[in-house]
């Protein structure tokens, strides 16, 4: 009864940051457009979130694995993370325009806690035996975020103004912070080396462990095409659904079918290897790309929606069984991190790419995305 307590008080912790999380993307997009004017400002903004956390994941991972109590680490992190948007909310407007992206870019080192530093803490949480369905149950909180923060982020906004949508992504990080500072703590702390030694220990798992590089690779691949095909998504609501907010709104479809699927891996655990399970979702997701390029209704399009999302939760939940499995125990904060700063960065660079080419030409870029996840598998599949 303590370990599903303590699993519950887990959830709760990572599902209420990650869903602020997810707010705060969208809540400064439109707070830049609202308090400036120009959707410029708003997406310099929500670029200063993400484009660090490629540098934020490692340092961020080899602090938590250096911790005697990580979780209390972990929740300084989401204090400096709220504490940074609340800066940027009040501040924009009111100061120079960099000055505030500049806070942003400070706020996006911390970002992969969110993601990655909830994730690592897991086998402290639970015993080794339920921690294949408490990974689903864990990626279930990542779908239920990419759900319900969004949706939070516009409805607050059109109701209340975009400055109450930030500080309502505000309130949720900070919210989780009591559930961070109470996760366990390691039973034996170990002499660490230099911090920099560190470092290149973590980055030398990803590389020397074949397995674990492997999957790392495909996964960001992977989530390239993803972030081509959230690009493309306003584009094929304009032409097959009535306008470009419907487009959108097939995100919220993709969100539901990936929880629907999570929650049955939380009830069987598929009889495969997870990394046979990372390759079988990526195949999934690259027909469902290119048969969204090919369709010719709206009911085409659904489909092809819904099956890529599908295959988007169970996808992260063999991702994470892999890098439980293969992360050294004295590493694993900085492999999870490392692995979800390297995958934000993807995915940002996937959209950016898809900009132009999804202007020219909605099918020709769902084909590239859907080459991309073609690329993604063979990385699995090369020997």
């Amino acid at each position: 009864m303590p370990q599903r307590h303590a699993l519950l008080r887990y959830t709760a912790g990572a599902l209420t940051a990650r869903v602020g999380d997810e707010m705060s993307g969208p809540a400064v997009l439109l707070l830049g457009a609202a308090a400036t004017g120009s959707v410029a400002t708003g997406s310099a903004l929500l670029a200063g979130l993400t484009v660090t956390a490629a540098l934020g994941g490692p340092l961020v991972g080899a602090a938590l694995d250096r911790a005697a109590r990580p979780g209390r680490l972990l929740a300084a992190a989401l204090i400096g993370y709220a504490a940074g948007l609340a800066l940027v909310t009040v501040a924009l407007g009111r100061v120079p325009l960099p000055l505030v992206v500049g806070t942003a870019l400070v706020i996006g080192l911390l970002g992969p806690a969110l993601a990655g530093g909830w994730t690592a803490q897991l086998p402290r949480v639970v015993p080794a035996e339920r921690l294949a369905r408490a990974s689903a149950l864990d990626a279930m909180t990542f779908g239920g975020a990419s759900l319900a923060g969004p949706g939070a982020a516009g409805l607050t906004a059109a109701l209340l103004g975009a400055p109450v949508a930030a500080a309502g992504a505000v309130a949720l990080v900070a919210l989780a912070v009591p559930f961070a500072w109470t996760l366990p703590g390691r039973s034996s702390p170990a002499v660490r080396p230099p911090l920099a030694a560190d470092l290149r220990a973590g980055f030398r798992a990803l590389l020397v462990n074949v397995r674990l590089g492997r999957v790392t690779l495909a996964t960001v691949v992977s989530i390239a095409g993803s972030g081509m095909f959230l690009v493309c998504l306003p584009g094929l609501g304009d032409r097959f659904l009535g306008g470009q907010a419907q487009g959108a709104m097939l995100l919220s479809l993709m969100a539901v079918c990936s929880l629907a699927a999570n929650l049955v891996l939380t009830r069987a655990v598929p009889p495969v290897s997870p990394d046979t399970m990372v390759l079988v979702c990526i195949l999934v997701q690259a027909v469902g790309m290119g048969a969204a390029a090919l369709a010719g209704s709206a009911v085409a399009l659904v489909a092809a929606a819904a099956l890529t999302g599908t295959a988007e939760g169970p996808q992260l939940t063999a991702l994470f069984r892999v890098r439980h499995r293969e992360a050294p125990e004295h590493l694993r904060a900085q492999v999870f991190t490392t692995g979800a700063s390297l995958k934000i960065s993807a995915f940002a660079l996937g959209a950016a790419a898809a900009g132009p080419l999804a202007e020219h030409s909605l099918p020709a870029c769902l084909a590239v995305a859907a080459t991309v996840q073609i690329g993604g598998a063979l990385v699995l599949l090369r020997r």
